[in-house]
């Protein structure tokens, strides 16, 4: 008996042929292909020459031929299969942390209150260990910029401190990790919260153009690091950081107030109108839930291999392997930092350096003002680094001993000091390692705080209100003057509802009748 039984092959032929032409189509029904199927019969044998079984022969002949396709499913996941190489899969091992890193982003699925008070999704960029699957870092951006792979880069190879609010089960100093023999080589880790430190010595990405470009290619040659493309539409060539990034929506992300679900089909009503996290909240809630969750959690690829049975968590792995591999500390120094941003050419002119109609000027530019540089492939303008996320200064490299000229807004008005200043000052209360009851409550009482939202119970509304009145007042008051209290909120302890003023409507104020 042949394997289809009493079937003609042509027909079997034209049926596997259809299947075959809707990898990278739209979702179709099992109808379409049993009619496609036959159109293409008649275009290559002629109407009526090849006899056609039954309706419910064709079905089960889909079924035996589609097996494993998602020919009528999801058309990600048929896109993703048939893109998977034939074969048995290969295996890159990494027996030191940070020998092979993959990195990725994907957007996030929470609605956050982005910085103008308008909600909106954020993009979250990630990397992994292979071998202790540690995340060495993750960043949540509106929208990933190349300057953000560059600061997962410098986040790699420098402690995560402590900060406030965050339960001392988290410290390094009570963890699985040798902190005592890691801190008599890096002072760093003093104050240290439980994620370990690593050196990335390869890394994975795709062809995004944030990971192609050329401010993060040349931030990895500044560090020594060897870029490793993977083939296009080829993401088992990443699974590690694909898996990685699928479970922070489950572990995590769910949990959060403003949770969108991973399609329009499981997205709620109204989630705009529940208490929203900022998009700085929501980064320090992740970096909380890495430290607490995904570093203490068992990873079912970590298993001894001789007790299979047994699972290690990432910081149980990272302090098994750092026992061979050794740990050598990178210290990142301002100046290091300013490399890794990103780069744009300017002419030094009267009034200084302009960067998005923003004027940068001081003293400093005085010798390099209406001066070449003397880079002709540049017209003979100056290197100038910026970050897109803090406009208060700019860099220009200095001619003379190759540093860096840094170079303030002229319309800056600075005010608070540094928050890192805060935390590297936390000490720890105790020495004694955490327990798990200690970190497994660390974890819930987490979880509860984001699904809560933010303290205050504001609405969206009231949150961008308050955002924008924030945005327009002055940076710092004046010393001679004292602050105006509001009489209503002196005596009765809270002030007046606004009323805001009326859109004028020169047409609606013509056609009155006084």
């Amino acid at each position: 008996m042949p394997a289809f039984g009493r079937i003609d092959e042509r027909a079997v032929a034209a049926l596997r042929q259809a299947i075959a032409e809707a990898e990278q189509a739209s979702s179709r029904t099992v109808g379409f292909f049993i009619w496609r199927a036959g159109e293409l019969l008649d275009e290559q044998h002629g109407a009526g020459v090849v006899p056609l079984p039954s309706r419910r022969t064709w079905y089960r002949l889909f079924a035996e031929l589609s097996a494993g396709l998602h020919t009528t499913g999801s058309a990600a996941t048929r896109r993703s299969v048939a893109s998977r190489p034939v074969g048995a899969f290969g295996q890159v091992s990494a027996s030191a942390p940070g020998e092979l890193i993959q990195m990725d982003s994907t957007p996030l699925d929470v609605l956050v209150l982005l910085a103008d008070g308008v909600t909106g999704r954020c993009e979250l960029t990630g990397m992994v260990d292979v071998a202790t699957r540690t995340v060495a870092a993750a960043v949540l951006r509106p929208s990933t910029k190349s300057v953000d792979a560059c600061l997962l880069l410098a986040r790699t190879v420098t402690p995560e401190p402590m900060r406030p609010g965050w339960p001392q089960a988290l410290a390094m100093a009570r963890s699985v990790l040798p902190w005592r023999r890691l801190t008599g080589l890096d002072e760093r880790l003093e104050h240290a919260a439980a994620r370990p430190v690593m050196v990335p010595t390869s890394i994975v990405i795709d062809h995004g153009r944030v990971f192609v470009s050329a401010t993060f290619k040349d931030a990895c040659r500044f560090l020594g690091i060897n870029l490793q493309p993977s083939r296009k539409g080829t993401p088992t060539d990443k699974g590690h950081i694909e898996s990685m990034l699928g479970s922070v929506a489950t572990l995590f992300a769910q949990f959060v107030a403003g949770y969108t679900g991973s399609n329009p089909d499981r997205r709620g009503r109204h989630l705009e109108r529940e208490h929203l996290w900022s998009l700085p909240e929501l980064q320090d809630l992740l970096d909380e839930w890495i430290v607490a969750s995904w570093q203490n959690r068992p990873h079912d690829a970590l298993r001894d291999p001789s007790t299979p049975g047994r699972m290690f968590t990432p910081n149980q792995k990272y302090a098994a392997l750092i026992e061979a591999a050794g740990y050598v500390p990178v210290a990142m120094s301002g100046a290091d930092y300013v490399e890794l941003l990103p780069t744009v050419w300017r002419s030094v002119n009267a009034y200084g350096i302009k960067i998005d109609h923003r004027t940068y000027d001081g003293p400093e530019l005085n010798p390099l003002r209406h001066r070449s540089s003397g880079v002709a492939q540049r017209r003979n303008q100056w290197e100038v680094h910026h970050d897109p996320y803090d406009i208060s200064r700019i860099w220009v490299r200095d001619p003379d001993g190759g540093g860096w000229i840094t170079v303030f807004w002229r319309h800056l008005r600075a005010g608070a000091a540094p928050f890192s200043e805060m935390a590297w000052n936390h000490v720890a209360a105790g020495m004694p390692g955490a327990g798990e009851a200690e970190i497994a409550e660390a974890v819930a009482d987490l979880l509860r705080r984001a699904h809560a939202g933010p303290a205050g119970g504001l609405d969206a509304r009231s949150r961008r209100i308050a955002a924008r009145t924030m945005a327009a007042a002055p940076a710092i008051a004046e010393e001679d003057e004292p602050a105006e209290t509001d009489e209503a909120e002196t005596q009765e302890g809270a002030p007046e509802p606004a009323h805001p003023f009326e859109f004028f409507d020169p047409w609606q104020e013509a056609s009155r009748r006084w």
